[in-house]
């Protein structure tokens, strides 16, 4: 990149269902603004971001842009990372610019507040340290995978919720309302199902579930509010766990108040702190993390205490 080779601007143009690219020319003029001139590089499929990222890094990058959503976003820090969750190198940063259905990290940094920050952001100097989420289980085709995170991993109904938004090209062009339209319709469908938890390496107790999540940020699903309090840079995780709530008790007692977060406070509403959780269930129950399906129960998630940066304004 002339004039500060040190940059790499990583865009998916099909995030938002194609909205990224309708708003490239806007986002571009604002990274070029601040930047200079650059190269960009597009994505073309699934899994293509991280690639990029890995590419360049080896080739010099140290303050990566990603332009996309959260999946995207999610995709450009696993190319940072070696297989042990470490940056591959240490003085990289991560610098995301909203232009996707949710954006929750952004939200997190507080970019959405003023459209200006996330572009000053790239252009700084500053950091600002985030935990990293770990998750370990079954991919859809029953092979042991590892992922990282930032975000939400969630299971039970809140996974079946994001997957299948994900599949709705309609749902997700109405953006964030498109989780919250989701809801009711798995909701009225969905059964409950035991699961064994563990937390912090303690003998394992079997709830009743609707759904449960663990949580590095306190939004996620559009904005919603899902575990207020939880911190990105604290080197804890919050679980919540949704129990055996009735179908009317989430649609009518639960879902009006994921927005304004005080959902934690129904009786069937259990929320706990620590550093690992196991989760494990004789049902067939997805997992997601930071918006993506990933995989299927039995599922294992640690936090990496302040494991990568990303960029603020200086």
């Amino acid at each position: 990149m002339a004039g500060q080779p040190s940059i790499a601007v990583i865009v998916n143009p099909a995030a938002h269902k194609g909205g990224a690219a309708r708003r490239w020319p806007a986002i571009e003029a604002e990274l070029s603004a601040r930047l200079g001139a650059f190269a960009p590089h597009f994505t073309v499929a699934p899994g293509h971001a991280t690639e990029l990222a890995r590419t360049a890094v080896a080739s010099g990058a140290r303050r990566i842009v990603a332009v996309g959503g959260d999946g995207t976003v999610n995709e450009v820090l696993n190319g940072l990372l070696d297989a042990s969750g470490c940056l591959t190198a240490a003085d990289t940063v991560l610098c995301p610019v909203p232009a996707g259905t949710a954006n929750e990290l952004c939200r997190a940094l507080g970019h959405l507040e003023q459209p200006s920050r996330p572009y000053e952001a790239a252009a700084g100097r500053g950091t600002r340290p985030v935990d990293l989420l770990r998750v370990r289980c079954p991919d859809l085709a029953g092979r042991p995978i590892e992922r990282f995170g930032y975000l939400i991993v969630s299971l039970g109904a809140a996974a079946t919720i994001s997957h299948r938004t994900s599949r709705s090209a309609w749902l997700k062009k109405l953006g964030e309302i498109a989780y919250l339209l989701m809801t009711p319709v798995v909701t009225l469908g969905y059964r409950h199902r035991d699961v064994a938890i563990a937390i912090d390496g303690g003998a394992p107790q079997t709830r009743r579930l609707f759904s449960a999540m663990v949580a590095n940020t306190e939004n996620g699903g559009g904005g919603m509010r899902l575990m207020p309090g939880a911190r990105f840079d604290d080197g804890v995780l919050d679980l919540i766990e949704m129990g055996d709530i009735s179908r009317l008790g989430v649609l009518f007692g639960v879902m009006p108040r994921l927005y304004s977060g005080t959902h934690i406070h129904h009786p069937k509403v259990r929320v706990s702190r620590g550093t690992s959780f196991r989760f494990e269930s004789d049902a067939d129950t997805l997992v997601d993390l930071d918006g993506e399906t990933v995989g299927r129960l039995p599922l294992e998630v640690s936090v990496l205490p302040r494991a990568f940066v990303v960029g603020i304004a200086s």
